[in-house]
C-alpha cells in the first residue's frame, strides 16, 4: 500500500502535506505499509468533493439504479473474497478464519442494501378532508462516517452499502491502526463502477481528519464506532452545527445461562463470543451470569475449553490473535495485573504457540471467577479476551445484574423454558437479545445498537436507512 490513500474528487492522492503514518504488523509488530495521513485540508477536499457529488448527480439518481452499483460491488466482494480475507487479518491480527467471514458479510452488506435501496418509502397521512399529506423520506446529503479497527471490512461495507442506499455522498475516516481492507474495498468499488466522487475516504489520525470530518460545517450527518468517551467528542463537535448523529460506543454484554440450558450449544458460543478477535469486538459477550445451583459445572467445562485455545499469529489461523497495538495489550494487561493484586481467581488461561513473534502483541484469553459485580472486570469494557464469571440466585438476580453496568448493547440468554425467555429479553436493558445462540452470523438484517453508554441509533437492516434519510412533510390543499 502506498501513501496516496486518500480517495476524493474522484481519484486516489497523498495528503495535502505529503505525511504518512505506517501500518504496523499486529502478529509481528513492525510496519508493513504506509498510508496518507490525512488533515483537516484533506477533509475539505473530501467534504466538497461528496457535495459536488450529491448535488449535480447523485440525489437525482433513483434507488434502482443505486441498488445495481451495489450489486456489482457485492459481487467484486465475493470475486476478491480471499485477497481481502488476507489483507483484514494481518491488518488486524484477527485468525484467518475469522477475516474470512468478514469478507463473506461484506458482500452480503452490499447484496442486501441493493435490494433495499428502492424500497425506501414514505407515508400517506390522513388529514382534513381538503388536504392530501405525504411524507417523504430523503437522504441527508453528504454523510460522514468514522469507523474503528477492529472490523474495518465489515464496518465499512455496512456503513459504505447502507449510507449510498439510502441516496447520501458519503466521507469515510477508517482507523488509522487497521484500515488496508477498506481502502482495497473502495478499490473495487470504482472499478466496479460506482461514480468516483460520490464514495470519499480520508485515511489519518482520529485527533485530526476523524475530529476535523466531525466537526465539518457541510457535513449532514455523522455516524461514529467507538469508545464512549470520544463519541462525547464526536457528538459535541456535531451539536455546534446541530447536526444529527448514530452512536454505537461499546458494550459490557452478560451471556446468561440458567439450569436448564443446553450447555452443548451454550458453552461453545459462550468461548467464541469472548475470543472473537481477540475480544476485541464491542458486543463481545464479556459476562458469563450462571445460576448459582449450576455455577461450577458450566463454569467447569467453559474453563476446559479455554485451556484448550491457542494463540497465534493471525495468518496460522489458530483460535485467537494478538491485540491490536501495543498501546491495546497493555490496557488489556493492566486490567489482568488488577485482578491479581485483588485476589480474583484465575480458571483457565489460554495457551501461546510454539515460537510467537517477539514483537507481537499477545494476551493469553483468561477466565476469572466468581468475580464480585462491583470489580473492574465485571463493570468495565475491557476490549480483550478476558471473560468474567458470577453467579446468580433467580431469573430476577439475573436481570438486576445483566443490567447493573453503564453499557447496553448485547445480551444472551440460554434457557430452554419459552416463558422466561420472553421475560427476561424484555427485562434486560440493550439493543439486541439473543436466545439460545449469539451473534447470528454477522446480522445483517437486524437492527443493532445500544442504550444508555452503549449509544444510539441503529446500523444494519431497515433501521439503518430510517436513521440515514430524513422526513419531509408535504402538505397539499386541493379545496
Amino acid at each position: 500500500m502506498n501513501d496516496h490513500t486518500i480517495l476524493a474528487e474522484g481519484r486516489w492522492q497523498a495528503a495535502k502535506n505529503g505525511e504518512t503514518l505506517a501500518m504496523i504488523d499486529p502478529s509481528e509488530g513492525h510496519a508493513f505499509a504506509r498510508i496518507a495521513r490525512g488533515r483537516a485540508e484533506d477533509i475539505d477536499r473530501a467534504v466538497a468533493s461528496a457535495r459536488r457529488a450529491y448535488e449535480t448527480h447523485w440525489r437525482k439518481v433513483p434507488g434502482v439504479e443505486r441498488g445495481r452499483h451495489l450489486a456489482k460491488i457485492a459481487e467484486a466482494i465475493r470475486t476478491h473474497a480471499e485477497e481481502l480475507a488476507t489483507l483484514e487479518a494481518r491488518d488486524t491480527g484477527k485468525p484467518l478464519k475469522q477475516a474470512r467471514v468478514d469478507a463473506t458479510v461484506a458482500a452480503r452488506y452490499f447484496e442486501f442494501y441493493a435490494g433495499a435501496a428502492d424500497k425506501i418509502h414514505g407515508d400517506a397521512i390522513p388529514f382534513l378532508s381538503e388536504y392530501q399529506v405525504i411524507a417523504i423520506r430523503e437522504p441527508y446529503g453528504v454523510t460522514g462516517h468514522i469507523i474503528p479497527w477492529n472490523y474495518p471490512l465489515q464496518m465499512g461495507a455496512r456503513t459504505i452499502a447502507a449510507a449510498l442506499a439510502a441516496g447520501n455522498a458519503l466521507v469515510l475516516k477508517p482507523a488509522e491502526e487497521a484500515c488496508l481492507a477498506v481502502i482495497r474495498l473502495a478499490e473495487l468499488a470504482l472499478a466496479a463502477g460506482l461514480p468516483a466522487d460520490v464514495l470519499n475516504l480520508v485515511t489519518g489520525l482520529g485527533e485530526e481528519a476523524g475530529a476535523a470530518l466531525a466537526g465539518h460545517a457541510d457535513i449532514d450527518h455523522v455516524s461514529f464506532t467507538g469508545s464512549p468517551e470520544v463519541g462525547t467528542l464526536v457528538q459535541q463537535a456535531a451539536a455546534r452545527r446541530n447536526a444529527g448523529c448514530t452512536m454505537e460506543l461499546g458494550g459490557k454484554s452478560p451471556q446468561i445461562v440458567f439450569a436448564d440450558a443446553n450447555l452443548e450449544a451454550a458453552v461453545p458460543t459462550i468461548v467464541n463470543a469472548i475470543i472473537q478477535n481477540a475480544g476485541q469486538t464491542c458486543s463481545a459477550g464479556s459476562r458469563l451470569l450462571v445460576e448459582r445451583r449450576v455455577y461450577d459445572g458450566v463454569v467447569g467445562q467453559v474453563a476446559e475449553r479455554f485451556a484448550k485455545l491457542r494463540v497465534g499469529p493471525a495468518l496460522a489461523d489458530l483460535d485467537c490473535g494478538p491485540m491490536i497495538s501495543a498501546g491495546q495489550k497493555k490496557r488489556v494487561e493492566g486490567f489482568l495485573a488488577t485482578a491479581a493484586e485483588e485476589g480474583i481467581p484465575v480458571l483457565a488461561r489460554a495457551q501461546f504457540a510454539n515460537d510467537l513473534p517477539a514483537g507481537g502483541y499477545y494476551v493469553a484469553p483468561a477466565l476469572y471467577g466468581p468475580v464480585p459485580q462491583s470489580n473492574r472486570l465485571a463493570c468495565d469494557e475491557v476490549f480483550g479476551p478476558v471473560l468474567s464469571a458470577i453467579p446468580f440466585a433467580d431469573e430476577d438476580d439475573a436481570i438486576r445484574l445483566a443490567n447493573a453496568t453503564a453499557y447496553g448493547l448485547t445480551a444472551g440468554v440460554w434457557t430452554e423454558n419459552g416463558g422466561r425467555q420472553l421475560r427476561v429479553a424484555k427485562g434486560l436493558k440493550c439493543g439486541q437479545v439473543f436466545v439460545n445462540n449469539y451473534g447470528a452470523g454477522g446480522g445483517v438484517e437486524l437492527p443493532f445498537g445500544g442504550m444508555k453508554r452503549s449509544g444510539y441509533g441503529r446500523e444494519k437492516g431497515m433501521e439503518a436507512l430510517h436513521h440515514l434519510t430524513t422526513v419531509k412533510t408535504v402538505v397539499l390543499k386541493h379545496g
